[in-house]
């Protein structure tokens, strides 16, 4: 199984764009061009019978993985036009003059126009091969007549906690454990016991423990509750590090392994702890011996629950008398039943009962696992189409072999299912490590730099086209354990079941290994890797995503010069927190990139001038970066730039160029301790939705059309300036407020906020009032106010002082207790 074919639609679409009509013109490549679309027009005809009939065909398999590296090859070929389009945007620029002309002083036009028709006439002579290839396999040319079931209707929020209404038939299993986890350790000396919970993935391992952790019963019984996320990393000093932020929220990975255990050892002092261990895949006897003797110092009947696949892990770490756990056993049909029924059907009226007989046929081939039942339910959710339930249940991918440990065929078949644009979407996420908390803007970046966004609406923002992509797949159970994070922020947190990770790196063969035409690669254990990277890299020429982090600066250095120097076609670089002090001059020759992270590395103190020349670059983040003296003056060339986090020691923005970047989306500025000015004519940057200030504050008199204002952080704001709130009375949508110890009033302005949806207040604790016309604010749907005892004491109803100016308001959060105004 390979990922969709996808690519040949993207490359039609580019040909046809009116930017390469263009080019093609000025390079004499028209006819090669229109040969070309011809035969991705007549390939695409037969992929859909093609990805059907590889099942049984290894030659075919083999066929379709040749296509699709010809057509990444081919995007890389027509990205140049892109490259050069912008390029010439940037040269028509005002004011280019002689400094101008020399930046881009190394593109030859008549070279350009040389090397682009030999390399389009080697493209459409590799097309014609595997055309000629298709016709041994007779295929059928076929529209694609699967039906795309984009699910536009809402559903229920999921939230971070397991909802017992949720989890069909475990009650049995929950009170087992939790009477195992109250019952006193009997003859055994330690003070800490263990309890495995074994069983194959899918059956809701991690789902039990959770119903377990947060029932009431066990908060009572113990005086501490730990959650840690083990997978396949299970090093003495990482699960420290985990164990310690669960129990602090803070982050301590920068200290030894002494001052690790001294902390870990003060925390777990007398007390009577529970320890959550999920997905533990570790086999060696040694490392848990290691491990178990620093958690000794519980107090007595202390308990780890751990969630494992693995018999021989439930043996080694299972309490003496070699216990292999709790054996969770598949779900009972009538459960499994009623789960498929609550996933795929909205209305009680919908359950038609030709659809509930295939519906048990289905639930019936599913084996008992709780994940499959619950993917083929949220596949056909709310549809009606007896054909397509039927095309479910017959597929022929039932009779594939099932191993243990392998890719359950129903996942297999819920992915064919996907509309093509979100299957890349999926296959992309196997380059991140298996329970990689995935943050939803960010994932939404990697995807637009990699051109997985399809834009049909030149109004609709690529941004708001991913977040679509997110809540689809969302809803279709390809991710899970959503956590929302501030409020009013639409960034939210996700992960991804192993299974599915499973899935993703099945169809992304370009993830299985290292071979010459891998397109993506992520170093999750790179300090480990000391050796020469340009070795290496002289294999991976055709590179699209690095994933990169170390703090060995040698190694770092090293890597970096050889990625610079070797990826020529890069569109992802994520080198965050990678001890680098030196960015390569030579960075200017990653014409392709598009998302560039150098956020957390303090030592870098100055960019070279050679980034301005990424003209394709969309998002570029150097927050954190502690040292950074100033921003390179050119920066105003990054013409398509949307997403841009910088911290620099610079006391003025003035003549940074950031008000020249007219595509900019979202701004943030954070830790400028210097900073004492932001920039003039801030309304330049009428695309800007979201700006976020960290331990800042300007009150010049600009004027940007923002949807989105953050203020945290900043010890000297007493109230806001009143610009921020004139520049954006009717575009205004979310305002948050928070940790800002000394803010004492909000200004008579804020009834003015036309478009005023959210209004989220934290951490101010001197602001003891609302202004008086609050009740003209008839746009606010939330207020939430926390950590400001006077304000809460004034909001709450029905006889505090300023419950009448919030009266009107949908939803209100009083220090979290959530207040209807329907219920006062």
């Amino acid at each position: 199984m390979v990922e969709s074919y996808f690519p040949i639609e993207k490359l039609l679409e580019k040909l046809g764009s009116f930017a390469y009509e263009e080019l093609l013109l000025f390079c004499s490549v028209k006819n090669d061009l229109q040969k070309l679309k011809e035969t991705l027009t007549a390939v695409k005809s037969v992929v859909l019978d093609a990805e059907e009939k590889q099942i049984h065909s290894h030659q075919l398999r083999g066929w379709l993985e040749k296509l699709k590296d010809a057509c990444d090859d081919a995007e890389d070929v027509l990205d140049e036009f892109e490259v050069e389009d912008l390029r010439r945007q940037v040269m028509k620029q005002r004011s280019i003059g002689r400094k101008l002309r020399n930046f881009f002083g190394s593109s030859n036009p008549v070279a350009f126009r040389f090397r682009m028709c030999q390399q389009i006439k080697k493209v459409r002579e590799r097309f014609d091969e595997i055309a000629n290839m298709m016709h041994k396999f007779d295929l059928t040319a076929r529209l694609d007549d699967r039906s795309w079931r984009i699910v536009h209707e809402e559903r229920e929020s999921t939230h971070s906690f397991v909802r017992p209404s949720d989890i069909f038939g475990r009650d049995k299993d929950r009170e087992k454990i939790i009477k195992a986890l109250m019952q006193a350790s009997s003859g055994e000396s330690e003070t800490v016991s263990v309890i495995p919970i074994v069983g194959i993935g899918g059956l809701g391992k991690i789902a039990l423990a959770k119903l377990v952790y947060n029932d009431q019963r066990v908060e009572e019984h113990f005086e501490l509750k730990i959650w840690i996320c083990v997978s396949e990393n299970f090093g003495e000093r990482q699960i420290m590090t985990k164990i310690i932020k669960s129990i602090t929220g803070q982050n301590h990975g920068d200290l030894d392994t002494d001052q690790l255990q001294r902390i870990l050892r003060d925390r777990l002092n007398g007390k009577r702890y529970l320890l959550v261990m999920d997905d533990v895949w570790n086999e060696d006897p040694e490392a848990w011996r290691k491990l178990k003797s620093l958690l000794l110092g519980g107090a007595n009947g202390s308990k780890i629950l751990v969630t494992t696949r693995s018999r021989k892990v439930a043996s080694i770490m299972g309490t003496r008398g070699g216990t292999t756990g709790y054996n969770l056993q598949v779900l009972p049909f009538e459960d499994c039943l009623s789960l498929f029924m609550k996933c795929a059907f909205k209305k009680e009226q919908d359950k038609h009962p030709n659809l509930i007989k295939i519906g048990e046929e289905i639930v019936g081939k599913c084996g008992g696992i709780p994940l499959v039942v619950r993917t083929l339910g949220s596949l056909l959710y709310c549809s009606t189409d007896e054909h397509f339930w039927e095309y479910v249940r017959d597929n022929e991918i039932w009779q594939l072999e099932q191993k243990e440990s392998g890719i359950l065929p129903a996942l297999r078949l819920s992915y064919d299912q996907l509309p093509p644009h979100l299957k890349q979407c999926v296959a992309y996420c196997s380059i991140f490590p298996k329970d990689y908390q995935f943050d939803s803007y960010i994932l939404v970046q990697f995807w637009m730099a990699h051109g997985l966004l399809q834009s049909h609406n030149k109004k609709e923002d690529l941004e708001d086209i991913g977040m679509r992509y997110l809540k689809e797949l969302l809803s279709r159970s390809f991710f899970q354990d959503l956590t929302f994070g501030m409020v009013g922020m639409e960034t939210f947190y996700f992960k991804m079941h192993d299974l599915m990770h499973d899935l993703a790196l099945l169809v992304n063969s370009d993830c299985q290994s290292i071979p010459k035409r891998v397109r993506h690669l992520s170093f999750a254990a790179a300090n480990a890797l000391r050796n020469d990277f340009s070795s290496l890299l002289s294999y991976l020429g055709r590179l699209r995503t690095i994933f990169f982090s170390t703090d060995d600066e040698k190694t770092s250095q090293s890597f970096v010069e050889s990625c610079f120097s070797k990826s020529q076609f890069l569109r992802v670089l994520n080198l965050r927190e990678s001890a680098l002090e030196v960015c390569p001059r030579k960075m200017g020759n990653l014409k392709h990139m598009r998302y560039l992270d150098l956020s957390r590395n303090s030592k870098i103190k100055k960019l070279p001038k050679s980034i301005c020349e990424l003209q394709s670059l969309q998002t570029l983040d150097l927050e954190g970066c502690l040292e950074l003296e100033e921003l390179p003056k050119d920066i105003r060339y990054l013409v398509i730039l949307r997403v841009f986090a910088l911290t620099t020691k610079q006391k003025s923005l003035q003549e940074s160029g950031i008000r020249s970047l007219g595509s900019l989306r979202c701004l943030t500025i954070s830790g400028c301790r210097d900073l004492e000015h932001l920039f003039e004519e801030i309304e330049q940057l009428s695309l800007l939705r979201t700006l976020l200030i960290h331990s800042y504050d300007d009150r010049k008199n600009t004027r940007p059309r923002l949807r989105r204002v953050f203020i945290k952080e900043i010890t000297q704001l007493l109230e806001l300036p009143q610009w921020l709130l004139q520049c954006c009375t009717d575009t205004l949508h979310t305002l948050v407020i928070g940790d800002c110890p000394n803010f004492m009033a909000l200004p008579g302005s804020l009834k003015d906020l036309e478009a005023l949806e959210t209004l989220a207040i934290r951490g101010c604790p001197k602001l003891s009032s609302l202004p008086e016309d609050m009740h003209h604010l008839t746009t606010l749907k939330l207020l939430a106010i926390g950590g400001c005892p006077a304000l809460s004491e004034r909001c709450k109803p029905p006889t505090g002082e300023d419950w009448p100016k919030i009266a009107h308001i949908t939803q209100i959060e009083l220090d979290d207790e959530i207040i209807k105004s329907s219920d006062i």
